[in-house]
């Protein structure tokens, strides 16, 4: 079988997190991907948080993989030309520069239309149009604006920002989705158009359940919340679920800094969970035996449940539990996935040779597809394929040649 978007061509035009994101994902499903990088510099996140000297950075392999790489300057009569050839041959073009950048270039989208009306073009920026528009937005900058970390932490405590990289690569795989809904129309319209995410509409669509809650507060305290006290908006709830089923992340033995579990408190699986914590009695408690009871002492439930699990560790706890249907699950540290055997065996962490860095191991492409096998390469390294595709616009040696002396590429 062949690659689910094989025979689409991306430009890439992309840096950091938000935009490689986005574009690498495309590659891993077939796209051809040519990343576009400045002469010299290339992605700013080469250099970035280097583990080894004069290497491409970690940051930069695990955004980059499956892509080819060339370099242009931009600024250059010539390499707007070669840019203009590279546009009209391509199927979508992905950027995630400031407002106005390309603008400034000489390619507003109606330029860009002129060269192919078939082109999608795709943006990420921080914020949409209005008030916010020509402010710069990075990974927590989102998160902040968009309702995270107001409602991420304990009470009383600061608002705190997530690991998981929601503000750029949560942004990232919106673009997919839109970029992938722009081709399908112009299966049946021919016409390309434009896409534009924005990291605060992004984040803010993660968060929509804390908009919901926003507005059940108009009603009464949530009762799902473990908070003591309630004012206008939507409280730090610590480890709560906020949803229909209450969870929490309790303590396991051995006492380490992540020998937790999460355990959610279904109504069928109360039973089960009073005779492995060695209460059976409480099964059939008129003080405990109800969802709508329990509601209003889910600290003392869930101490109760940590007094078991503190005299086993998570493994052992997540094996008793999931033998009763009960849903749990280990807080597994950055050092347990990468070497977990079920997630390599999965393809969910692969390690990929480099030339320079030598082996490496990145996370894999998470969506999988039956007809559409994804093989994880190494990213490029900064302009290796640069001759290569001006091959392909029709460039011979010479020409190739000549453009680099003149710093063209």
């Amino acid at each position: 079988m062949g690659k689910a978007l094989e025979g689409i061509r991306v430009l890439d035009m992309t840096h950091v997190q938000s935009g490689p994101s986005s574009t690498q994902i495309l590659a891993w499903l077939g796209a051809d991907v040519i990343k576009l990088e400045a002469p010299g510099s290339g992605d700013i996140t080469r250099g970035q948080l280097r583990d080894l000297p004069d290497v491409d950075s970690l940051y930069f392999t695990m955004l980059n993989s499956n892509k080819r790489s060339i370099t242009l300057n931009m600024k250059s009569e010539q390499g707007k030309e070669i840019f203009t050839s590279l546009v009209a041959g391509v199927d979508i073009l992905v950027e995630n520069f400031g407002p106005g950048v390309v603008e400034r270039f000489g390619f507003p989208w109606e330029r860009l239309q002129e060269i192919n009306p078939r082109l999608v073009y795709a943006s990420i920026k921080g914020f949409g149009p209005g008030r916010y528009a020509n402010f710069k937005a990075y990974e927590v900058i989102a998160q902040a604006m968009a309702g995270s970390m107001s409602t991420t932490g304990f009470e009383g405590g600061p608002p705190t920002a997530t690991g998981a990289q929601i503000g750029d690569s949560g942004t990232g795989i919106h673009l997919v989705a839109g970029i992938l809904a722009a081709l399908y129309q112009r299966t049946n319209s021919g016409r390309g158009q434009r896409v534009q995410v924005a990291m605060q509409d992004a984040v803010l669509n993660l968060c929509r359940v804390k908009l919901r809650d926003q507005q059940r507060l108009v009603h009464g305290p949530l009762g799902e919340y473990p908070n003591e006290h309630f004012g206008d908006e939507v409280p730090r709830s610590g480890n709560a679920s906020g949803g229909g089923q209450p969870g929490w992340a309790v303590r396991c033995a051995p006492g380490g800094p992540n020998d937790y579990i999460y355990v959610i408190i279904q109504p069928v699986g109360w039973k089960p969970i009073t005779e492995l914590i060695g209460k059976p009695e409480l099964a059939d408690d008129p003080a405990w035996n109800t969802p709508a009871v329990r509601l209003a002492k889910l600290d003392k439930a869930f101490a109760l449940i940590e007094e078991w699990t503190e005299k086993h560790t998570k493994w052992e706890v997540m094996e008793k539990l999931n033998a009763h249907n009960i849903p749990c699950g280990p807080i597994l540290s950055t050092k347990e996935l990468i070497e977990d055997e079920t997630l390599a065996e999965l393809g969910s962490v692969v390690e990929v040779a480099h030339p320079e860095r030598g082996a490496y191991k990145t996370v894999g492409n998470p969506i999988k597809l039956s007809d559409s096998t994804v093989e994880i390469e190494r990213s490029p390294l900064l302009g290796e394929h640069t001759t290569q595709v001006l091959a392909e616009l029709g460039y011979d040696e010479r020409q190739v040649a000549d453009l680099r002396a003149a710093g063209v590429i």
